[in-house]
């Protein structure tokens, strides 16, 4: 009788402890082709692959797309919360728990064709005039650090591509993974910009928050490597993205 006691209690015990798990709180903004929203529903590239990850690792979890800062800011503060897609980089390490990554893009700057500009190095590109470049970006981050005073914040990557088209600026700086869906959210197309001087390549990852239990993070972790090795990351990757190259490793 007591043996059937203590099996009962232990069974009640794991029982409430999965009852009790925390549901996640999966960030995102508007940054087509990775997440976005079309009628009332997420769709992208990133969403698709964290929507794999939740089924794989039974989390309960939501999706939710919020405006980047505003997400940004609760990925640090709150527990069970990430952000997805972020650019890991030094300054973020310490910031949060990484899984990824998701895709790895390089940022170029970029100009009207008919304006038949060119730059060989990027002391150039800081003496262009105004460079629009939405200053929540860590492109922002980089190129301020590096000395370039013609920076103009903007608040999205459609008012940038909006003031490259009506002769504002003169460059803007984005990656070429998103290039094609930015531009037309902006009234361009991919034939009416010119590249010049790729300057930055950036892997991109799900973020969780320092407060979030390392092991849900390494669940995540181990639930991606899955993918990688069966071949269900390739398939989302190039269905969404069929000329760019996947990441090879979650690592």
């Amino acid at each position: 009788m007591l043996k059937r006691c203590c099996l009962l209690s232990i069974w009640l015990m794991c029982c409430l402890s999965g009852s009790l798990r925390a549901e996640l709180q999966l960030l995102t903004e508007e940054a087509p082709p990775t997440s976005f929203s079309q009628n009332g529903e997420l769709h992208g590239l990133a969403v698709e692959v964290v929507r794999e990850l939740i089924a794989r690792t039974g989390d309960e979890a939501r999706i939710q797309l919020l405006p980047w800062t505003r997400a940004y800011h609760l990925a640090q503060q709150q527990a069970d919360t990430a952000i997805f897609s972020t650019v890991r980089t030094p300054e973020r390490e310490a910031k949060f728990q990484w899984v990824g990554p998701l895709l790895i893009g390089t940022t170029s700057f970029y100009s009207l064709k008919s304006r038949n500009l060119q730059f060989d190095n990027l002391q150039q590109a800081a003496d262009s005039g105004p460079l629009a470049v939405p200053k929540q970006w860590y492109t922002y981050e980089t190129l301020a650090a590096r000395g370039f005073t013609n920076l103009y914040g903007v608040t999205s990557s459609k008012s940038m591509v909006t003031m490259l088209k009506h002769g504002r600026v003169q460059l803007i700086a984005t990656e070429d993974l998103t290039l094609d869906a930015e531009l037309a959210r902006g009234g361009l197309r991919a034939d009416q910009v010119q590249a010049h001087l790729p300057f930055m390549r950036s892997a991109y990852y799900i973020a969780f928050s320092p407060q979030t239990d390392a092991a849900v993070v390494q669940r995540w972790r181990r639930a991606l490597d899955g993918m990688h090795q069966d071949g269900s990351f390739t398939e989302i990757f190039r269905r969404w993205m069929p000329h760019a190259q996947p990441p090879t490793a979650t690592e």
